[in-house]
């Protein structure tokens, strides 16, 4: 994989041109990003990767939008989105049943934080997790309690928010300081001095709450998926729950060829039962989902 060749937003060229070029690329079926997974993890292929990257530009384009605001290029944000993009690719594990979007976000999300907290000088007091957090959701903070003072916060606000977020209140007086004023001000007004498009920096930051909303609902749907496939299992074969489970549900999945020698088959053969098997497994627990009322699919 190399990032020399993707598509590369441009400045000079502006972003429409860069967006136009990455629609071109397909997204990928399920099916189809599983096997790209396992040549890329199985066999290093860096076509199948240059593939799994391409298919998910418009997802690392579509985050990065949301990182508007912080006075960086917007070219800048979307190529340090797509790092964490290939980072995830190069990562992803097609068996533990997530697609990659769901997993390529977290990594995306945190290049690009990681890329605004090196650029800001204001954050050059730290960069553990606690002060992260106090850098991308101050202003929400502030605004949830109706804190809107300038300057200095009242004390039981400073104690408040420093319950909130986990930090000490010494961290959020040290960095209301920092975003109120000094060389890089949130509060400075968009669109020029006159401030023409009627709000601030700040206005444009990213908002992290839906991320942790976000995390309880791929976690109760990774439980609702293991319960369905529970359930589902007995429509498979003995030698399709088997194959089945050595190539998708294993820490260590067994190769096409270790199971080609233990069957006495192909390895094409083997790829075709545990594609039909796949198929077959997921058509049961979308009937399973149905009956039990649950709206949202297995897969």
């Amino acid at each position: 994989m190399s990032y020399s060749s993707l598509p590369a937003p441009s400045p000079e060229h502006g972003l429409s041109r860069y967006m136009s070029e990455i629609r071109k690329f397909p997204v990928l079926e399920p099916d189809e990003e599983y096997m790209l997974g396992r040549a890329w993890q199985d066999h290093q292929d860096t076509e199948a990767a240059h593939r799994l990257v391409t298919s998910h530009l418009r997802l690392a384009a579509k985050i990065a939008m949301g990182y508007r605001g912080y006075g960086l290029p917007q070219a800048e944000v979307i190529s340090e989105a797509n790092v964490g993009l290939m980072q995830a690719v190069k990562r992803f594990d097609p068996d533990k049943g997530f697609r990659l979007a769901t997993y390529a976000m977290w990594w995306i999300r945190a290049s690009i934080q990681e890329y605004i907290l090196r650029s800001w000088s204001l954050v050059k007091m730290g960069t553990t997790g606690a002060q992260k957090k106090l850098f991308f959701n101050l202003r929400k903070a502030k605004n949830r309690i109706g804190a809107l003072e300038e300057g200095d916060l009242r004390p039981e606000n400073v104690k408040r928010i420093a319950n909130d977020l986990n930090v000490t209140e010494a961290e959020v007086i040290s960095m209301n300081r920092r975003m109120s004023g000094g060389d890089a001000s949130l509060n400075a007004r968009v669109g020029g001095e006159d401030g023409e498009y009627g709000s601030e920096w700040q206005d444009w930051l990213a908002d992290e709450e839906a991320d942790q909303a976000a995390a309880y609902e791929e976690s109760d749907e990774l439980r609702m998926r293991r319960a369905l496939m529970a359930g589902a299992m007995s429509i498979l074969n003995d030698r399709e729950k088997d194959i089945l489970t050595q190539r998708r549900l294993k820490d260590s999945p067994a190769t096409l060829e270790d199971l080609s020698a233990v069957y006495g088959i192909s390895r094409e053969r083997i790829r075709q039962i545990e594609v039909r098997a796949f198929d077959k497994l997921q058509g049961k627990m979308r009937e399973l989902a149905t009956e039990k009322g649950m709206i949202k699919t297995a897969f």
